[in-house]
């Protein structure tokens, strides 16, 4: 999970620039489901994110767009209906004593203002008896939830997926900000019997730039990947095995929320975070209360002139209704409160020189330009190279060598050039021109008709051999933990591997064990894999070979083809004798496929080198087909809404779910009058209260195997 490297290849590029086919509501609605749960799990769970704010955002708009269109589309897994996450398996899994919700954006001054008209107009806001706002930073960093019990410090967990989180306990003790006991001073605000015995405060664990500086000079130092950002280290350093890891990362907090209001006797956002200041918390110095939209305003645009400034990173200001009487009258919808939003600041940028443009080749072939200028210190870290993703972009945004440019990180999140300084361009600047050749192999280089990219058409090129590599061990494809960048291009170096057949039947551990990691001993001698290493890294690569024919074809790179389309396409034949038997016409023909793709991985299994490394696959023993689902059984629970609450023995809450659901049942994440049943497994919390408060039948896990075994309710 989350460790010392920042981010890998992207999971995205293949879906998001897959040709561009007539799609059905149903079948975009799916797409873009699983393009954001990918998104999601890199950002959450890897602490590595590959996709900017904004195009996630501009994603769930879509997805939220088709589905207000189509409303029988809205399911119960649907992105749009749950609270970005991830809980890893690394970590004990811990309920959290309410649901911490996501928060909607507000992407600029206009989207805040008609929130805030909206908010006024919901709680009949008067000149005389104006709504009041509390204003605070929004801190990037990871959200945590600390439990407190009889005043002391008793759990800690990650937000997680707002349900449950991942137990980080023993980390958090190691920050020193976390109080270890509430003040005494501020049990006199708790009723007896309420936060006297259990307390839960939310806020974020953050990493001071100075630190996050400091952490990536010794990663440099060390050999290691940086971290891309300030908020990917703080969580790769609050999810480690090793708390005395924890401790050496400088990490702080501030909190700002709890999982439930009605004992604390405070009414509104701000007397709260009064009361955590008294109770030993670090809460943010800069929250401020606002009486009017014209004072939010006013807030805003401090802060954001002097966001710079700050000693750690925020991305935008959090507007809470102030009073807790008017949240709870305002309420919640499926993912975020109604009283509550997130004004996000525009990208920071910054000005430099930009001195190259270079050409990477990636692992199809195509040749990426990319912006090489003088390090300058954006959004948390500094950057020194962005992409410039072709010649039609170059010419777009009218970028020359020399020019003085504006850089910023989309997103806060990927370096990005935005355009030139026109009055500061050198008078000798000339336009760049693609190359004629490829720089890593010398070939000829083509462009299609059509299409804006430029291609090494040669399927000996070194610069794709090693993209390949990297790609076939990647999570989305064989997932094959161990194979970084570094290790595999020493192998390549070393002649240890050409293909990707090598890994099943040309590696040799003994050999492996003996890869120079690309680091040096503090002696200065070179630190191999060694044996253990070694040994654990061809576990893996043995294991990858029954990931099934959906993982073969994406990882073997072929051109249209992501990691949707590869499933489309196991799916849809079964096995790759009965795939590359096909006629075009029938692979043009599946739903989400078309002609372009069809005809790409036609070309793909016409080109005999192709064809041999996947027998060569096939011989090893990796699986070239793909398991094929189980008949649909009998909807006999349609009709019928779960809800699934506290730890199976049987099951994992996922999988209970995937077999409700198979029996026409909906799984929901909350209790509700319209719940039919909840099941309850060992320490349900919430849920089971709420159940009960409401009447809702509740069922043991033996009913619910009962359930799944003969489809029919006990």
């Amino acid at each position: 999970m989350a460790n010392d490297r920042g981010a890998g290849p992207t999971l995205f590029g293949d879906l998001l620039d897959e040709e561009p086919v007539a799609k059905t509501p149903a079948a975009r609605a799916a797409e873009l489901n699983g393009i954001l749960d990918q998104a999601a799990y890199a950002y959450y769970a890897l602490d590595a994110p590959e996709m900017t704010d904004a195009e996630f955002d501009r994603l769930l708009q879509e997805l939220l767009h088709i589905e207000s269109e189509h409303p029988e589309l809205v399911k119960p897994d649907s992105y749009s209906q749950r609270i970005g996450g991830y809980v890893s398996k690394q970590f004990e899994e811990v309920a959290h004593a309410a649901r911490m919700y996501s928060m909607d954006d507000a992407m600029d001054l206009d989207e805040l203002d008609a929130w805030l008209a909206r908010t006024d107009a919901a709680l009949g806001s008067s000149p005389a008896n104006p709504v009041a706002y509390t204003c605070e930073l929004k801190i990037d960093g990871l959200g945590v939830a600390l439990t407190y019990r009889d005043a002391q410090l008793a759990r800690a967990a990650t937000r997680g997926n707002g349900i449950t989180g991942e137990n980080v306990t023993d980390n958090i003790r190691t920050i020193a900000d976390v109080p270890r006991a509430l003040a005494q001073t501020s049990l006199d605000r708790i009723d007896d019997g309420g936060f006297g015995q259990s307390i839960e405060v939310r806020g974020e664990v953050y990493m001071p730039k100075a630190s996050f500086v400091r952490l990536n000079e010794e990663a440099d130092a060390a050999g290691k990947s940086p971290f891309a950002n300030p908020r990917n280290a703080a969580a790769g350093s609050l999810r480690q095995k090793d708390p005395k890891i924890t401790a050496s990362r400088d990490l702080s907090t501030f909190i700002y929320a709890v999982a439930d209001t009605a004992p604390l006797h405070v009414g509104s956002q701000w007397e709260f975070l009064l009361w955590l200041e008294s109770a030993g918390f670090s809460v943010n110095p800069h929250a401020r209360r606002c009486s009017s939209a014209a004072e939010v305003h006013e807030f805003c645009a401090e802060v954001l002139a002097h966001r710079s400034e700050l000693a750690y990173d925020i991305d935008g200001v959090v507007v809470k209704v102030d009073s807790f009487a008017d949240q709870e009258e305002l309420g919640f919808t499926s993912r975020a409160p109604r009283w509550a939003i997130a004004y996000k600041f525009p990208p920071e940028e910054k000005r430099t020189v930009l001195r190259d443009i270079r050409i990477q080749v990636g692992r199809t072939g195509v040749l990426t330009p990319v912006a090489e200028f003088d390090p300058v210190f954006v959004s948390g870290s500094t950057i020194a190279r962005a992409t410039l993703h072709n010649i039609d972009e170059i010419r777009r945004k009218d970028v020359r060598i020399g020019d003085t440019i504006v850089v910023r990180k989309a997103g806060d999140v990927i370096p990005e050039v935005v355009g030139h300084v026109h009055e500061l361009r050198p008078a000798d600047s000339v336009d760049f021109e693609m190359p004629a050749h490829c720089p890593s192999c010398g070939s000829a280089v083509v462009r299609d008709e059509g299409e804006v990219a430029f291609r090494c058409i040669s399927i000996d090129c070194p610069a794709q051999a090693s993209e390949r590599l990297i790609h076939w061990g990647s999570r989305g494809a064989m997932d094959i933990d161990g194979l970084g960048v570094e290790i595999v291009n020493r192998m390549i170096e070393q002649g240890m591997l050409c293909d990707v057949a090598d890994f099943y039947d040309k590696l040799d551990q003994d050999a492996l064990a003996n890869v120079w990691t690309g680091r040096m001993s503090v002696a200065g001698e070179k630190i191999v894999i060694g044996p253990t290493i070694a040994a654990k890294i061809m576990a893996q690569i043995e294991e990858s070979k029954g990931r099934g024919l959906s993982r073969v074809l994406f990882g073997v790179g072929i051109r249209h083809v992501g990691a949707n389309v590869a499933q489309l396409l196991a799916r849809h034949f079964g096995s790759l004798d009965a795939l590359m038997l096909a006629p075009e016409d029938e692979t043009a023909s599946i739903d989400g496929i078309g002609p372009k793709i069809a005809a790409s991985v036609r070309e793909f299994f016409s080109i005999s080198e192709n064809v041999a490394v996947l027998e060569r696959l096939r011989h090893a023993g990796v699986v070239l087909e793909e398991q094929r689902r189980e008949p649909e059984r009998p909807q006999t629970l349609a009709g019928l809404t779960f809800v699934l609450t506290g730890a199976l023995e049987r099951y994992t809450r996922d999988a209970a779910g995937e077999a409700l659901k198979a029996l026409g049942a909906k799984v929901s994440g909350s209790v509700s009058k319209k719940t039919s049943f909840v099941v309850a497994g060992d320490a349900a919390g919430s849920k089971l209260a709420k159940a009960q408060e409401l009447g809702v039948p509740v069922l043991a896990e033996d009913d619910l195997v009962r359930i799944i075994e003969t489809g029919e309710m006990p």
